[in-house]
């Protein structure tokens, strides 16, 4: 069973973000809802678009920020008061450039790796206690470039591991939600997409 009362997705709002390295995660949380047969609906009193998932009499709650990444924390803080969900009660899924393409991870606490919607998560609920769902985006070869490339549309070969990887992040979730915490975490810390 889970400890998890509020799964996050975290993407940029507008058209002209939609498929963007740095909205993999909004990607992943919209398929994750489709599989339990579930909609967003755009909630004012939490700054995003919310859903909810019922499993054996628990209410998992599903949000995508509809502000930009780098303000997120402010639609996660106030959810998590509204509802009381602590922070380690919590799993956010965003981009990761130091992973490669093809590879994800869950991971608890820690710092924000230069994430700045990471960052401004942190300092809204005042800890770094929750989790994670890092999916790998890769890293430009230049530093100068990193916003032109998480802004940026992922390769055509980059978009079939980030896809592969969303999947099996998607099975990974029900598997912590359905089942074991532990057993997703070791499933997926094993993954990695290749190209056929």
């Amino acid at each position: 069973m889970t400890n998890i009362k509020l799964i996050v997705g975290l993407e940029n709002p507008g058209s002209e973000y939609f498929l963007t390295r740095h909205n993999t995660g909004g990607r992943y949380i919209k398929q994750l809802a489709i599989y339990y047969n579930q909609s967003f609906k755009m909630s004012l009193k939490f700054f995003g678009y919310t859903t909810r998932i019922s499993l054996n009499q628990r209410e998992i709650h599903l949000l995508v920020p509809n502000t930009f990444i780098n303000l997120s924390g402010k639609a996660i803080e106030t959810i998590a008061t509204f509802y009381q969900i602590n922070s380690e009660e919590i799993l956010v899924a965003h981009d990761e450039m130091h992973l490669h393409p093809g590879i994800v991870k869950f991971k608890q606490g820690g710092g924000h790796g230069g994430h700045n919607g990471v960052r401004n998560i942190i300092e809204r609920l005042k800890n770094n206690n929750f989790y994670r769902l890092r999916i790998g985006i890769g890293h430009p070869e230049d530093r100068n470039k990193l916003i032109d490339f998480v802004l940026g549309k992922p390769t055509n070969k980059e978009q079939k591991l980030i896809d592969d990887a969303i999947n099996e992040a998607v099975c990974c979730t029900i598997l912590w939600l359905e089942d074991s915490k532990n057993k997703a975490i070791n499933r997926l810390n094993a993954f990695q997409a290749y190209l056929n």
